[in-house]
Formats: C-alpha cells, structure tokens, sequence
C-alpha cells in the first residue's frame, strides 16, 4: 500500500511525464537512440509505478514524435517546431473521456502518419519504425518491472508467498536482495531487446540508425521541437513536485540501506530483535513514507505561489475527491483465493510430490524447465495468476527434492513477466495493440525471440548471481518440515569430512 502511494503521488503530478522528457532531450530523435531512450524511460518508470500506467504515458509521446518524424516537413515545422494533439492524450484520459481519443485528427490513432506520396518502400521502413517503437514501450515496460520489488504484482506475490510458506526465512527476500538479483538481470534483458528491436525494425545498417541526413535531418529537428516544447509546457517544478520527488528519493535510500546484508543497517540498529535482525520490514518504510505523503501540503500560500494572486481555491480542485480514492485496484483478493485454495486443497503438495523424478535432473535443467514452462503459461493467462498458481507447487517440489525453494521460485516469478507475443498477456501489450499499426503475427514473431532470450538471461541469473544473495548452495534451515526431515541430515552428512 505505502508503495502504490507513492506511484499514485509520482503519476499524480505528473513527476513521471517530466523525468520521460527530460530523457528523451538527452537521448535525441536518432532511430536506434529514440528506441533506446523510450526503453530507458520506460523501463525506469516501470520500476516504481505501475506497468499499464507506464505504457499509458508513452505511448502517446512515441506517437507524437513519430508523426514529426514521418511527416512532409515544412519552413515553419523546422523553424518553431510543431504541437501535435497526440499529447493530449493524456489529459483527456485522466478525466475520463478515453471514447473521445480515436476523433481527434483523422479519425483513428495510430503509430504511424496516413499515407504519403512518397515511395512504397520509404513508407514500408516508416511503417516498421513505428511498430518498433510501439513494441519497445511495452516490451521496456514489462522488462522494467522486474526489477524491484515493487516494481510489478508478482514481485509482491513471490514476497507473500515466501513469507507464508516459510515463517521463519528471516526475511530472505528483501528490497535491497531482491534488487541486487533481478536489476541485472533487468539491465541484460533489456540491452538485448534493444539490439534485437533494432535489427529487425531498423535493419544491420548500424551507421544509417544512428545518425540522419538531409531531408529526414529536418524531420528530426521537427521532432526535437516537439518534445522540447511539451517540456517547457510543464513548467518549472512546482513545491507538490518537488516534494514527492524528496520522498521518493528517501524511500528508496531507506529501503536500501534497512537491513542490506553485507552491512548492519539502521534496521538492525535502531529495531533489532532477539536474533539482530531488523524488525522493520519494508512495508514499515512504505507506509511511513506514505503517511508523510498526506501530512505534505501540495502547495504552501505565500511561499509556493505569488502572495499578490487571489487564489481561487474552488478553481483549483480543493475540493475534489483525492487521487488516492480515484485509484481502484482490479481484483484484489483473486491472487489471494487461488493461493489459498491451492494450499489449503492439498493440490500444492501433491503436485509437488508427482514431480519427485526431477530429482534426478540436474539444478540448472530444472530452472530452465521451470522458466519455459512458466514462460508459455503466461501468454495465456494473467501474471499474476501465473505465479500464484505455480509457486506454493515449486515451493512443495524443491522441498521434495531437497532444493533451495528459492531456486525454482525466483525464475517462475521472473519468467512471468516475459508475456511479449500476444496482446492478450499483458495490459500494456493490449495498450499497444490498440493504438493500430500492429498485426497478430508482428507482435508474436517479435516476442517469440525475446521470450527465448528472457528465458536464456533468467537461468543465467539463478545459476550464477543469485548464488550469494540468497544463499542457494546449500538447503536452508527454515525451509524444514516434518516432510523435508531428511534434507538436512543428507546436506550435513554430504558437507562432513570422511575418516
């Protein structure tokens, strides 16, 4: 809850819109940088607020830019740069008018511009630049959430699960643990997806997507104009703004640096237990942050504003319902439900034991298993559903075969969120999808390689960094049950030395 408060704060006064365009300045309009940069912001934003969120915002900046970089320039286009309506968006859909986007200009909103006199094959490669720049959102948005913990719902469910399963783990999976394992992983996934995206929308030709010339210069320049422009209509950064920012900034250095491991942490310091260890949780910062977030006023008369302004506090929305009681979560108790049937039925445990003759099967070929398995189950149901169902089952087949629970759980979780081939997988493919310019086909021959190199990264990751993290050597203690009895007999007599 303390998190979605912030992300809602972040989305609310639009901190998420500015950090975007403040990157994509940086970043420039060059066809293989423009893919990089909207990668790169959306990958980040993903890690704090909500996927869909995330994808909502950029898709209507891709189009935008797009339309400049596709369109006939002209003298006035160059020189002052031109506003496109694509950017209201945005507005139009937080007051709730999303029926009234697809009448804005030609009828229909789509990634690429209508049809032009120019030649079939200038119009095939603009074509497939915007599907690759319409991809690369939600695919960024998808791969971004998997780097925090909070980041997306299955993170979450992994946590909860862990923590049910196994009351005594000690907090094992963490803010700072789970970052230190899943933000590389996060960082490989989406560099090859970029390199990907631009081989097979941009081509080979390396030297012609990094740079423009002549008439597709002007475009670019265009294009440029455009985003400076929506930048400079934000603003400087109000004190509500600023403030957010603050606590965002603090929340995460204290989720960082409560309990890290390679250090003793102000949790360990300030709230330690019998044990040592930290009896404040990350929640416990998410909620503090979160209180804070509704005693901060979002402006300050006389200070934040000109005192010689008669404020019409009506006007500005004193009265309207919070944003907080704007947001609804979808389905809330669902992933709950499934969890506890599946535990509480005994389907967990049975399944788990069925699938004892892996106990033969080497680690590494059991994660791998577990992450296509995982990986193709998600692309027809929900995430969320994906890993509530599978992981109490993991969790009952490693304690069945005498392995780390975390090292079949960690991957299922990870591997949910490689739902990029169809528009149904995912909200932010659906997003996609909608905007037109994408086929069936498209989407599916696309994520089919970036599912085959999520999967590749995810089993990197198990079998190399997570090692030290989460201390997977070996079969830890609080996993033990009357049914796992033997497990660490078998450990202890495999660690002591013979006569």
């Amino acid at each position: 809850v303390g998190g979605l408060l912030v992300a809602i704060a972040v989305e609310h006064w639009n901190l998420h819109k500015r950090i975007a365009l403040r990157v994509l300045l940086i970043t420039g309009v060059r066809p293989a940088l423009l893919l990089l940069g909207f990668m790169l912001v959306t990958a980040f934003l993903s890690m704090w607020i909500s996927n869909t969120a995330t994808t909502a915002m950029m898709v209507p900046i891709a189009h935008a830019v797009l339309q400049q970089l596709h369109k006939r320039p002209t003298g006035k286009d160059v020189e002052e740069g031109c506003d496109n309506p694509t950017f209201e968006l945005q507005e139009a859909s937080s007051q709730k008018e999303e029926p009234k986007l697809a009448e804005k200009d030609s009828g229909q909103v789509l990634p690429a511009p209508a049809a032009s006199p120019e030649p079939t094959g200038q119009q095939q490669e603009q074509l497939r630049f915007s599907q690759g720049m319409s991809l690369c959102v939600c695919y960024a948005a998808s791969i971004g959430g998997i780097a925090t913990l909070t980041g997306t719902t299955p993170n979450l469910v992994l946590q909860g699960q862990v923590n049910s399963l196994f009351p005594q783990n000690g907090n094992v999976v963490n803010f700072a643990s789970w970052f230190g394992f899943a933000f590389p992983t996060m960082a490989i996934l989406l560099l090859l997806s970029w390199l990907w995206l631009q081989i097979l929308f941009l081509g080979f030709n390396f030297r012609k997507n990094f740079g423009f010339g002549g008439q597709a210069q002007e475009r670019a320049q265009a294009a440029f104009r455009v985003i400076q422009t929506e930048h400079k209509r934000l603003g400087p950064m109000s004190f509500a703004e600023k403030a957010v920012s603050v606590l965002f900034v603090t929340l995460v250095v204290l989720w960082f640096t409560r309990e890290p491991g390679f250090f003793l942490g102000w949790g360990n310091l300030a709230f330690p237990d019998e044990e040592g260890n930290s009896m404040a949780s990350d929640a416990t910062v998410a909620i503090f942050i979160g209180v804070i977030l509704f005693l901060v006023p979002s402006d300050i008369p006389g200070l934040t504003q000109d005192p010689g302004k008669n404020l019409d506090w009506a006007g500005r929305g004193l009265w309207a319902a919070p944003a907080f009681q704007l947001w609804s979560p979808r389905n809330p108790n669902l992933s709950y439900t499934v969890f506890l049937c599946s535990q509480k039925s005994g389907l967990s445990e049975w399944l788990g034991n069925k699938l004892t003759p892996l106990e033969n099967v080497p680690p590494p070929a059991i994660a791998l298993i577990v992450c296509l398995l995982v990986a193709t189950f998600t692309e027809c149901t929900s995430n969320v559903a994906t890993t509530t169902l599978f992981l109490p089952i993991l969790a009952s087949l490693a304690q069945a075969i005498c392995l780390h629970p975390l090292y079949v759980m960690l991957p299922c979780t990870l591997a949910s969120s490689l739902a990029f081939m169809l528009p149904v997988a995912t909200p932010p493919n659906a997003i996609v999808f909608s905007f037109g310019g994408l086929k069936v086909s498209d989407m599916a021959r696309t994520g089919f390689l970036l599912n085959v190199i999520g999967v590749l990264v995810i089993t990197l990751a198990i079998n190399s960094w997570s090692y030290p993290i989460f201390r997977l050597h070996s079969f830890p203690a609080w996993a033990d049950s009357n049914n796992t009895a033997g497990c660490l007999a078998i450990q202890a007599n495999a660690t002591t030395p013979g006569p």
